[in-house]
């Protein structure tokens, strides 16, 4: 049984950003994360060992994020890639980083990244 094991809505406070300033101060980010497996198992077994753990892919993302980068497809494609070296069940991993209020001179309310990575 094919499905999709998904975190939304996640916030944190990081220093990611192009400019010295939004590395020293640091802005909201909202990731939202989708991981693709055959949780078959687990439905039959009632069993976390046949799926996704979302504790495990939310301390992923929180790690990834506590690391300062210059730009959001850094952190996107780093995130995905240790989802899939951490958790072999993923098959793939869908990602959105989203900046709120970036600093672009004008009125924004998100600049997002988005991806998606297969095994």
């Amino acid at each position: 049984m094919s499905g999709r094991v998904a975190l939304e809505g996640l916030e944190f406070h990081a220093y990611h950003g192009l400019y010295p300033h939004e590395r020293e101060s640091g802005n909201w980010f909202e990731v939202d994360i989708a991981v693709d497996t055959d949780f078959t198992e687990a439905a039959e077994h009632d069993d976390l060992m046949g799926t996704i753990n979302y504790e495990t892919l939310f301390r992923i993302v929180k790690e990834e994020m506590a690391k300062p980068s210059k730009l959001l497809e850094t952190v996107a494609g780093k995130i995905a890639d240790d989802v899939l070296k951490a958790l072999p069940a993923a098959k793939v991993v869908e990602l959105k980083i989203s900046k709120l209020n970036p600093p672009i001179g004008g009125k924004c309310r998100r600049a997002t990244v988005s991806l998606i990575r297969k095994r």
